[in-house]
């Protein structure tokens, strides 16, 4: 399947947008980047630093201003950050160079997935399934609104989930 534009993954932090995009970057038989992994290259500091020694508005700036690199750039997978699809210029600017893949799961599944982690700054402290189900009601409708296409990743592997986004594009292709 040849790309066209960009696919951004997006979704809340754990639900499997970077092991997700590398197994579809495989498949697609294109390239795939993670924008926390460049900017933590380009800082060369971990987000947790980032955001303790310039603060979270500074990190989102980095976020905007890699989505204006990319545009430039060859098109490929695009794994987000969780907060990435927060502001409003991103979602413009990723709207503009590709197609939004909303990934989604239950408070539960995040939970299972980040409960090990300690880079997650907007978790430190808040490592509960209370605390996550709170952040993602804030977050879901912006990523709703976001989305060309939303895909549940509820009991599936990063394969799975990266064939179902195929066949979602398959039957769309003007999103590739």
């Amino acid at each position: 399947m040849e790309l066209k534009k960009h696919i951004f993954l997006i979704g809340f932090m754990g639900v499997g947008k970077t092991s997700t995009s590398r197994q579809l970057s495989q498949k697609m038989n294109v390239g795939e980047t993670d924008t926390d992994e460049r900017i933590v290259r380009q800082e060369g500091k971990s987000i947790a630093e980032i955001f303790a020694d310039s603060g979270e508005e500074a990190f989102r700036e980095m976020e905007t201003k890699l989505l204006d690199a990319l545009a430039g750039e060859t098109p490929c997978i695009v794994s987000c950050g969780g907060g990435m699809a927060m502001r409003g210029e991103n979602v413009r600017r990723m709207k503009e160079s590709g197609t939004v893949v909303f990934l989604t799961a239950s408070p539960e599944t995040i939970y299972s997935h980040v409960k090990d982690s300690t880079d997650r700054p907007l978790l430190n402290g808040n490592m509960n399934v209370p605390y996550i189900r709170r952040l993602m009601e804030e977050r879901t409708p912006k990523y709703q609104a976001a989305a060309d296409m939303i895909i549940e990743t509820d009991g599936l592997d990063p394969e799975q989930v990266a064939d179902k986004i195929m066949k979602s594009l398959e039957k769309k292709p003007d999103m590739r």
